[in-house]
């Protein structure tokens, strides 16, 4: 049985290639709009071929790359509409889960995260802004929407938040973090919170809705 379990949880190449594709993506190795070879994509990320095929095959159907028989990958390129689309799609998902985590969301989850925002918003309007607080930032980030997004209990909507999750984060690549922007996220989720310890269902929607077109406005800028 123990044999059993640790196969089970050994990711397969192919998954192992997934994630060096999307790594090499974040770390820029391969830019964004890039147009390679499978030749030069082995290479550069040191995968075989075959598990390499099988994760582009899944990134194709994520909208990540575009296989061009014998011709090469293209990789999906940044701009205004991607953004657009992404934000459109994270904000019908994470309004409804907003409703939902208000309604059944632990409330002393609540008060904990309103607290760690507070604090770190505190932190930053005192002068402090390193990659320590960077890591901070996105780690509220993180939790708050992944527990709303938890919150609706639909493997379906999971699957497809972790894909936007992707796209966001590539979206950012070349967004330079400042206190003010930080500060202008914090407080939009602290409004997020305020509204989920009313238990605010409406409220909860709204702020979600507000927050969401506050930061594509922001990304949009830098087009």
């Amino acid at each position: 049985m123990a044999a059993n379990k640790t196969h089970a949880s050994t990711p397969s190449l192919g998954d192992v290639a997934y994630k060096k594709v999307l790594e090499g993506l974040f770390d820029k190795s391969i830019p964004t709009g890039a147009f390679v070879s499978q030749s030069e994509l082995v290479k550069l990320l040191d995968v075989a071929v075959q598990p390499l095929r099988d994760a582009l095959k899944i990134l194709e159907t994520e909208g990540v790359v575009t296989i061009h028989p014998r011709s090469g990958i293209e990789f999906l390129k940044l701009d205004l509409e991607l953004t657009r689309s992404t934000y459109q799609f994270r904000t019908i998902i994470e309004r409804a889960a907003a409703m939902r985590y208000a309604e059944t969301g632990d409330m002393s989850e609540f008060k904990d995260l309103k607290e760690r925002h507070e604090i770190l918003i505190s932190d930053i309007k005192s002068g402090q802004f390193d990659d320590a607080i960077l890591d901070r930032v996105e780690d509220l980030e993180e939790e708050l929407h992944g527990n709303m997004v938890a919150s609706l209990h639909n493997p379906l909507v999971t699957t497809t938040a972790a894909r936007l999750k992707n796209y966001v984060r590539l979206i950012r690549l070349d967004r330079l973090m400042t206190p003010p922007l930080a500060l202008k996220t914090l407080e939009e989720h602290i409004v997020i919170l305020e509204n989920l310890e009313k238990r605010d269902l409406s409220g909860a929607e709204a702020a979600v809705s507000a927050h969401f077109q506050a930061a594509q406005q922001r990304l949009l800028g830098m087009f």
